[in-house]
This record gives structure tokens, sequence and C-alpha cells, in this order.
């Protein structure tokens, strides 16, 4: 990390020095690249913890101001211009042709929304065009069903009372049909996105570790962490839903010659849900916020690293 910090000093200062050279005092040009940043609500913020709504009026798709693509965009700002359609709950689908209905923070009866319900917005990737040079995309999630799996786990944990693996037993025998699809619609989406925009570099952003390895760490019945999914669903939830998750992601990557795999669950590991120093809330975040396990600011921060780094090797390789 430290020779990519050296990186985005340089390319920085010469951005900088070429905005004096060219226009003396004058305010720097435009940024030299147009980025495009597609995605679900890990990449969109959504929470509370992941900062505040940048839009005003709000759309529904809860972009907030300490996401990764508005970290990368105060970072690098000088070499890129940002156009970030990310939006909450999105799928694939909504990705490459098919409009959403943003649902904002309206999650009844946990919570409602002032400003529900709220127009459709267009498929993200109408963003994207031949004047696109780098696009981001991290989605799949809510087409793998991940949200409902997290619903039903603690309901089945609690009539279980913390023992077996019932969420396992009852919905694994499906994972593996929900993988084929991310996969199929993946690889259709990137096909898509290529097809918008010929010259874009896409790189494809993993989800981060939610889980950890070690799953005595998630206290069952603390809402901070997993509320009453057992131990044993944990560890199913790793190694047989999201691990294969992101395996899908960079398989579907490494099929399109103009896409790159940005891993960012290794650099996670220790940062769960779970563990102290966590980069991914769990379903609440004290004192009343709800986060329904998604990534914080400190998540987003490490996203935003790992991203700037294969952003700046696709426009000016080392």
């Amino acid at each position: 990390m430290a020779h990519f910090r050296a990186r985005l000093a340089l390319l920085s200062s010469a951005a900088a020095l070429t905005a004096v050279q060219l226009f003396g005092a004058q305010p720097a040009a435009a940024a030299d690249y147009q980025w495009v940043a597609l995605g679900d609500s890990y990449t969109a913020g959504v929470i509370h913890s992941a900062g505040d709504t940048v839009e005003i009026p709000r759309d529904g798709c809860e972009r907030t101001d300490r996401s990764y693509p508005q970290v990368i965009d105060r970072d690098l700002g000088a070499l890129f211009d940002l156009t970030n359609v990310s939006c909450g709950a999105a799928t694939i689908e909504n990705v490459t042709d098919t409009p959403q209905n943003p649902i904002g923070r309206h999650l009844p009866p946990i919570s409602e929304d002032p400003d529900y319900p709220f127009p459709p917005v267009p498929p993200q990737s109408q963003a994207v065009d031949a004047d696109t040079d780098v696009i981001t995309v991290g989605v799949g999630g809510n087409t793998l069903g991940f949200a409902d799996i997290l619903a039903k786990c603690p309901q089945l944990g609690g009539e279980s009372n913390g023992t077996g693996t019932p969420c396992k037993d009852a919905l694994g025998p499906g994972i593996q049909a929900r993988l084929d699809k991310v996969s199929k619609e993946y690889d259709r989406m990137l096909a898509a996105l290529h097809e918008r925009a010929p010259k874009a570099k896409i790189l494809a952003v993993s989800y981060p570790t939610i889980v950890p390895e070690d799953t005595t760490k998630c206290t069952y019945g603390d809402h901070t962490k997993f509320g009453t999914i057992t131990q044993g669903d944990l560890a199913w939830l790793r190694t047989g839903v999201l691990e294969p998750l992101n395996r899908a992601i960079e398989k579907s990557a490494g099929t399109q010659a103009t896409a790159s795999f940005v891993d960012i669950y290794t650099s996670s590991r220790n940062h769960s849900v779970c563990d102290d120093a966590k980069w991914v809330e769990g379903f609440l975040t004290l004192p009343d916020q709800l986060s329904f396990v998604h990534p914080n600011a400190l998540g987003h921060r490490n996203a935003a690293d790992h991203v700037e780094e294969t952003m700046l090797n696709v426009i000016a390789p080392s």
C-alpha cells in the first residue's frame, strides 16, 4: 500500500503541475478520465455508519458521502470525473437493463421512510457511454438473495435455540442454482457494459469479509453482530455462500478481456462483523441504527484503497 500511496501522490502532483503549466493560476482543468460507479448498497453506502446521504433531494438509492466512490472522488478527483449511479438493493439486472424502484430506508415494520415511495431510476448502465474510461461495479448479492438469507437465518436459529445448521439445512440445497444465476447475469452485464463503452476498463469489485473464520467471536443473540444465527450457519454463510459469490464474480471478470477483479475480501479478513475492529456492521449499530450487515466508513476506506490502486494501474500501468 505504501507503493500505491507514493504513486497516488506522484500522479496527483503531476496533474496539479500540468494544470499550472497550462493555465497558470487558473482553476484546474477537467479530469482526464470519465469514471462511472455502478453497484448495490455495498457500493452506495446506505447506512448511517457510511456517512450522510449525498443526493438532495433524495432519490432513494442512499448514496452516502463516505462510501468508496465518494472517497475515491475526493482522492482522485483531479484525474477522474465521477458519475455515481449505484443504488441500494440493486440487482445485476438493475445494473444491466432493468429500471429499479429504490426503497430508501423504508423497511417496515422496522423503519418507515418519510420520502417513500421514490420514482423509478433507470438501469445503471445508461450512465455508461463511448466516452467512459473506467467502470467500477460491485453487485451480485441481491441477485443471490443474500438479504433474504440474512432475514431467514436468525428466525431459524432462534427456533433451534442456537444449535445446529437450520438455515443451511433449509436453504443450502438451492444455493448452487442462485450462484449459477449470478454467473449468468454477471456475464451478460459485463458484455452489455463493454458494448456501451468499448474502450472502458471494467473493475469488478468483490464483497468484503463479513463472517470471521472463528465464528465463536459471534455472540449468539447479539444484534450488533448476527443476532440469533447459529455458529454453524455462520460458517456455512462464509464458506458456502459469500466466498462462492466472490469466486463467481472473479470468474466472470476473467472471461471479459477488458475486466479486472478487485479483491477486498482478503484485506478485510480480520475486520468482520464479529471482530473488535469491524469494517462491516451487524444487524444494528448502537445505539439504535439499523445496519443490516453493511460496510461502515472504515470498510469503504479499505475498498477505496484497493479500487484506487487498480484504477491507477489500468490508466497508467507501473
